[in-house]
């Protein structure tokens, strides 16, 4: 979970200055009078200071609510509101992340079936991490502290096993508390009691407790920083004075020497041991094969609130394991295509660049410089490097790979058959029968890859793709299910970068398997297209809205991309680490970032500005119904006043602001992506397993019924939108957020996430929004990291995954990330966001900032970014107008996405298209307050007195909603116990004029009515006439 950053608190309340400016010179005018009438007389003059201060106090009532209701509206609705999650469905969700867990646990390996520990009930289990397991990670992906977890332990007791508690209490003596690894300190240190500190005694106890040891190592991520690669370079405390857990250049992923001990420990007092491996992050697992005596292994992701207990059902055989890999485990971390290109590679010709903003946890002031990585690898990524590279004889797989892409074992044995293979209509279609041929109930993954015709020296291909996949229902002994297969032809279409500039479906002999795991296939078949396709201005593919043609290739710098021909010939040239650290003077002089961000540049005295303001009487409730396309629209937006536009696109932290001038509510929004929390309040929900456990289960059903519980909490919680799925790439095993990210393959993480948003925006009113859009797969340096990529592998790995997603589920709304992408920042990038995702994908949906990202808000709004989150500056977009940088429809094309994106939310269909009317000076009135959305002015409609004047003893409670603060369910707006009826009534009629009027337009209303009138009677009647 995102904490609150105060730079952000201060800057709302830096908005709220010309406010306390106009309240000051109030004061002082009030002073003046108070001392200029000294020498009147005593009578005369004790009525003018009266007056003079009653005066004050009325500016002081109505300046004060104006900063309630505008600069502050927003932060006090946000801190005050409290919706619940019932009990019911918080349970619900426990039970549903057990489902997961059961799922998504991968037993990796399982020698002399010593899985599932049937012949104990005794269990030692080792590992200091065993009393502090990792449940998910840290920042935005965190878990609520308001659920009962269950431990990792705890688990192991419930599925009936006794726990050797001296050996738990020895490892509590050792260290109480994980240290800290999150956005504001990492201090990396690994707590474990060295070899020697175990006595004889202990380890004699334990081998007559049981003859069976469970191995427990864990790693934890989280925002902010990427796992070390050198562990020497970090805040780490060794765990003895005689030697170092890691040597210089030792990275994190593999075994610290105090774990090396502790295994030598284990293995030389047991001779049956598992290890439970508790992490997100792919480790080096070779040691599993250097100890004959470990014999079982378990690949336990961040389990969430609950989902430990699934690790003791799986290991007392309760619960069939059923999880196949979502990331490749290999031997070797350093020796991947990636190692070497991977972290912060500063620019030493770019200091003038240097942006400067506050560090979220300390508060100071930091520069930071720009910089960049190559992603040399190109579409080579994960496995499809590993099955390529095997191909053409680079490697030696088994030697490289320990644990192949979707691999996963059982307590079953599970038989696969492959049918007939039809293509018709642009469809490939085969059957998959799957059989359970053991012992054990349990569930099966049908894995489908395609291997495409490759030229050497052609468009780069991997010899392994997966294209499907498809998980069976428990199957009992015996039992069959048929899994049918369908995919487009064009699905296996690859980007040419450099010849059509488009996707090309080459001719050919395409392989298509049904596979165990990437490596290794059960049965295949071949599909032969005859004829070369290709998919250009004039034959988009089948799901395009327009063809998908070069837009980045002009920015690829000059790194060398690892290519397939002649064996890999390039492999070393190629993921060798950066040698040049200068950016090329001609994509210098192109760099914008907002050092040298000139407004100039962007005047256009040629621009038509649309209509604002009109007084066109309709709002956005007349819309229902009514298409996006439909001409009304229009005439609503022309309604559309500047400062709405402006307020809508700049405020965005967490929610969405209202816009009077159409009728649109403000919404509230919530982080994720393991929960859904509101940060203000501290309101939350369960965690959920984290999204590689997720990615995991190869369940689609369990991430819909995943999403359809985030639904359902949100709309109970009164919150209308979630910042999750998040669904970027592991591109490297290093990368800080890989537990809040699926897979490595976008193919995982497309239909994961599509199924995900699909289940979230079930439930009315509520919606989803995918981050990190797009190429965020490391930490380092993440507010000024280049993104260095070619179209080809941007296209096919990390837009395919926003790809499927968006066109599958269309989520409301998109987070930019905070990287550069081929020079642009990714929230200013208007090839990324209006001409690939709304272009050619046909998104309908808002994009948004991330949390206080550095980019410049105009040209966000020029590239298509809709929301500045959290805060924005409205005194720039409004400059900005002024200036000609924008006009007046690029605002007005932001907001009108925002405003058609609010017919949906539920807030707004309860208040605004189920209106009641209330009567202001009845006693009834402060019952049906309670809910309704209040703002400062009414429509017109049934409010005329007998002069034709506006009255406001009766109005349409459904057009109140300016600021829309829910009184019932903030508490920020619960007037009748602060003022009476009257009083109200009053206040209400000031807010009728002054709504649409900045600070000193309402002074100087104000003062110019408060002249003629002797007492706050007559002021207020004048006001009514």
């Amino acid at each position: 979970m995102l904490a609150i950053n105060m730079d952000d608190v201060i800057n709302v309340l830096n908005s709220c200055k010309p406010y306390l400016i106009a309240l000051g010179i109030a004061l002082a005018i009030a002073i003046i009078v108070t001392v200029a009438c000294m020498k009147l007389k005593k009578p005369v003059k004790k009525l003018v200071r009266k007056e003079a201060w009653i005066a004050f106090l009325m500016a002081a009532v109505v300046i004060i609510n104006l900063i309630c209701f505008i600069p502050m509206s927003s932060m006090i609705s946000l801190a005050m509101g409290n919706g619940t999650i019932t009990e019911e469905t918080s349970n619900e969700a426990t039970a549903l992340c057990e489902d997961i867990a059961d799922e998504g646990i991968v037993l990796l390996k399982n020698e002399d079936n010593i899985l599932p520990l049937t012949n104990t009930q005794n269990i030692n289990v080792f590992g200091w991490a065993s009393t502090n397991p990792c449940y998910g990670g840290t920042g935005s992906g965190a878990l609520s502290d308001a659920y009962e977890t269950t431990t990792l332990l705890g688990g192991l007791e419930d599925a009936g096993y006794k726990i050797n508690t001296e050996l738990t209490d020895f490892y509590k003596a050792y260290r109480e508390d994980r240290p800290e690894v999150g956005m504001w300190a990492q201090d990396w240190t690994l707590p474990e009691p060295t070899a020697d500190s175990y006595s004889d005694e202990l380890i004699n106890n334990a081998k007559e407790f049981s003859d069976t040891a469970m191995v427990v190592i864990t790693r934890v991520g989280g925002e902010g920083a990427d796992l070390p690669t050198d562990v020497s370079k970090v805040t780490y405390t060794d765990n003895s004075e005689n030697y170092k857990d890691f040597e210089a250049g030792e990275h994190y992923l593999q075994l610290s020497q105090t774990e090396k001990d502790m295994l030598d420990l284990v293995c030389a007092n047991f001779d049956n041991v598992v290890v439970v491996y508790n992490g997100a992050n792919t480790m080096e697992l070779g040691f599993l094969n250097d100890y004959k005596q470990i014999k079982g292994a378990i690949w336990c992701p961040g389990t969430g609130q609950s989902g430990f207990e699934s690790l003791g059902a799986v290991v007392a055989g309760t619960v069939n394991p059923s999880g196949k890999t979502s990331d490749t485990f290999v031997y070797d971390l350093t020796a991947t295509p990636t190692y070497n290109n991977f972290g912060n590679f500063l620019y030493d010709n770019m200091d003038e660049f240097a942006a400067t903003s506050k560090n979220f946890g300390t508060g100071e002031e930091e520069a930071t410089i720009p910089s960049f990585v190559n992603y040399v690898e190109g579409i080579y990524v994960g496995y499809r490097f590993y099955e390529t590279a095997a191909v053409e004889g680079l490697i030696d797989y088994d030697k490289t790979v320990q644990f192949p892409f979707g691999y996963g074992l059982s307590y079953t044995d599970f038989e696969q058959k492959m049918g007939d293979v039809t293509v018709a209509d642009g469809k490939v279609s085969f059957d998959v029968t799957v059989t359970n041929n053991g012992t054990a109930a349990g569930k099966d993954v049908v894995e489908v890859y395609y291997n495409p015709p490759y030229t050497n020296g052609g468009i780069e291909k991997a010899s392994a793709n997966l294209i499907d996949f498809a998980k069976t229902d428990v199957l009992q002994p015996g039992e069959s299910q048929t899994i049918t297969v369908s995919f487009a032809e064009e699905d296996m279409a690859s980007y040419d970068t450099y010849g059509n500039g488009c996707y090309v479906l080459e001719a050919g002999d395409y392989e298509i398997s049904i596979n165990a795991d990437s490596h290794n296939a059960i049965e295949s078949k071949t599909v032969s297209v005859a004829d070369t396709v290709v998919y250009d201005e004039n034959n988009a593919r089948s799901t395009d809205d327009a063809a998908a043609t070069n837009q980045f290739a002009y920015a690829e710098g000059d790194a060398t991309y690892l290519s397939r021909a002649d064996g890999f010939a390039n492999y070393a040239t190629a993921t060798a680490a950066p040698t040049n650290f200068t950016l090329a003077e001609d994509e210098k002089a192109d760099f914008l970032n907002n050092s040298n961000y000139d407004p100039a540049n962007y005047n256009n005295d040629s621009d038509e500005m649309p209509t604002t303001g009109a007084k066109n009487g309709m709002t956005l409730a007349d819309m229902r119904g009514l298409s996006y396309d439909d001409e009304k629209w229009d005439t609503l937006l022309d309604q559309l006043t500047v400062s709405d536009m402006d307020t809508m696109i700049a405020l965005g932290g967490y929610q969405t602001s209202a816009a009077s001038s159409v009728g649109k509510v403000m919404t509230v929004d919530c982080d994720g992506p393991a929960s859904i929390n509101n940060n203000f309040t501290g309101t939350g929900s369960i965690g959920f397993p984290s999204a590689v456990m997720i990615a995991n289960t190869w369940n689609k059903d369990l991430a819909l019924s995943f999403g359809e519980s985030i639904g359902k909490m949100a709309d109970e919680m009164d919150v209308s939108g979630w910042y999750a799925p998040a669904m970027n790439t592991h591109r490297n095993a290093f990368a800080g957020r890989n537990f809040e990210y699926y897979s490595e393959d976008p193919v995982v993480s497309g239909v994961m996430a599509a199924a995900c948003t699909l289940g979230v925006q079930e439930t009315p009113g509520v919606g989803a929004c995918l981050k990190h859009f797009a190429a965020n797969n490391q930490e380092s340096n993440r507010n000024a990291v280049d993104t260095i990529v070619s179209e080809r592998t941007l296209r096919e790995i990390y837009l395919k995954g926003f790809e499927i997603a968006v066109k599958e589920a269309q989520p409301w709304s998109i987070m930019t990330s905070y990287n550069f992408l081929n020079g642009i920042e990714t929230s200013e990038n208007k090839d990324l966001l209006t001409n690939i995702t709304r272009g050619e994908w046909g998104y309908e949906g808002i994009f948004m900032t991330d949390w206080g990202n550095n980019s410049n808000h105009a040209r966000e709004v020029l590239a298509g970014n809709d929301v500045k989150m959290p805060s924005g500056s409205p005194a720039t977009l409004k400059a900005a107008l002024k200036k000609g940088i924008l006009k007046r429809s690029d605002l007005e094309d932001c907001a009108e996405r925002l405003v058609k994106m609010i017919m949906k939310v539920n807030i707004f269909k309860e208040k605004i298209l189920n209106p009641v009317t209330v009567d202001i000076g009845d006693d009834t009135y402060f019952k049906a307050a309670e809910n309704i959305l209040w703002s400062q002015t009414a429509r017109g409609e049934n409010t005329s007195d007998e002069d034709g004047g506006k009255d406001l003893g009766y109005c349409d409670a459904g057009a109140w909603t300016q600021y829309q603060i829910n009184v019932a369910k903030s508490g920020t707006r619960k007037e009748e116990l602060l003022l009476a009826p009257q009083e109200l009534q009053n206040i209400w009629i000031l807010r009728k004029f002054l709504y649409d009027m900045d600070e000193i337009q309402a002074m100087e209303f104000l003062l110019d009515k408060m002249r003629p009138t002797k007492n706050n009677a007559e002021f207020f009647a004048m006001m009514r006439r």
